[in-house]
């Protein structure tokens, strides 16, 4: 397998860990039972409640354009070292985002998302050229 297809397999996990997190902040609040009903009207959600609702959405908005990058990488000419530098500067940046945005550290967790706006580009220049 492609080091574009291992990355493209090693974030599903890394999704799994946003969802996680959001989950079992969720349970850990609100309790199971809250869990378990359809929540047609939900409370206020706790500070840290809506940070790990807004990092799963903003992993949401990134992962398909990492997806496609990385199946156009692989079906282009695999191998591409900025492809590869990219992906692993996205991923790291991924993995770095969830735990900046649940502490609430602003500045830094602006920087790790540019960091991530810039390997997409990275991966997207190894992908055209």
């Amino acid at each position: 397998m492609t080091t574009e297809l291992w990355l493209l397999f090693w974030s599903l996990p890394l999704f799994g860990l946003y969802l996680g997190a959001q989950s079992l902040l969720l349970r850990t609040q609100r309790g199971i039972d809250f869990a378990t009903t359809p929540r047609d009207s939900e409370p206020t959600k706790s500070v840290v409640e809506g940070r790990a609702d807004r990092a799963l959405k903003n992993f949401q908005e990134t992962w398909p354009v990492f997806i496609i990058l990385m199946l156009v990488a692989h079906s282009g000419g695999p191998g591409d070292p900025l492809v590869f530098w990219g992906a692993i500067a996205w991923f790291a940046a991924r993995l770095v985002y969830l735990p900046l945005y649940l502490m609430g550290s602003a500045p830094y967790r602006s920087l790790v998302w540019n960091v991530v706006f810039i390997a997409f580009l990275v991966i997207g220049w190894g992908v055209v050229f």
